[in-house]
């Protein structure tokens, strides 16, 4: 009966993940639009089909629901770079793939990646979901290490800064080319794609 019993709840539990999951997912969009500052729940139940009731189910506020929402987007945006890892012949075809790859997620998903960098912003202000800020700073950290770490070892050599490092000059590099872009700036995206390549290739 306790199987029975723990089974239930495990089921109630993952259900309820799941749905947490699919509306945060829904409410991104809304979300990126305007801003942190600049929405609350009722602004994402204006903007999408999901009722203010619902939204208030799922989560405790809005903080909950943009830190559920910002790490699922990035944890996928983490994992987009694992293909380019994993069949990359030489440090050159991987560096040249690496550079099309993140100025592709520039161009197509700009809007995220301003939120992203607004909750980053928030949260050394706002504690509400800064673990959660953390947490995705590591992740990120994490995937750009596991670049210059394969690109060193195609190339037969060392990384020459550590892993702190690499992550502040590629976001770096990567916030400066999102703010020329969200201002007209069609140019920035190429700029991003070479500046990251010799930043892989020369620098790191």
């Amino acid at each position: 009966m306790g199987d029975v019993t723990s089974r239930a709840a495990r089921s109630g539990v993952d259900k309820f993940a799941v749905r947490r999951r699919e509306l945060a997912d829904a409410a991104l969009t809304a979300v990126a639009e305007r801003g942190f500052a600049n929405t609350g729940l009722r602004d994402v139940a204006a903007r999408t089909e999901l009722s203010l009731g619902l939204l208030h189910y799922y989560f405790d506020d809005k903080d909950d629901l943009i830190g559920q929402a910002i790490w699922q987007y990035k944890s996928e945006c983490a994992r987009r770079y694992d293909p380019i890892i994993e069949t990359a012949q030489t440090g050159i075809e991987l560096a040249e793939r690496f550079g099309v790859e993140i100025a592709a997620t520039l161009r197509d998903e700009a809007d995220m990646h301003r939120l992203w960098y607004d909750l980053r912003n928030q949260a050394l202000f706002d504690s509400g979901f800064r673990d959660t800020i953390i947490a995705i700073d590591k992740l990120l950290s994490d995937m750009v290490w596991a670049v210059v770490v394969r690109y060193a070892e195609l190339e037969g050599r060392k990384p020459s800064v550590d892993a702190i490092s690499a992550y502040a000059l590629f976001d770096g590099i990567f916030l400066n080319s999102l703010i020329a872009y969200l201002r007209g700036d069609l140019e920035a995206l190429e700029r991003l794609r070479v500046a990251s390549i010799h930043l892989l290739t020369g620098g790191v």
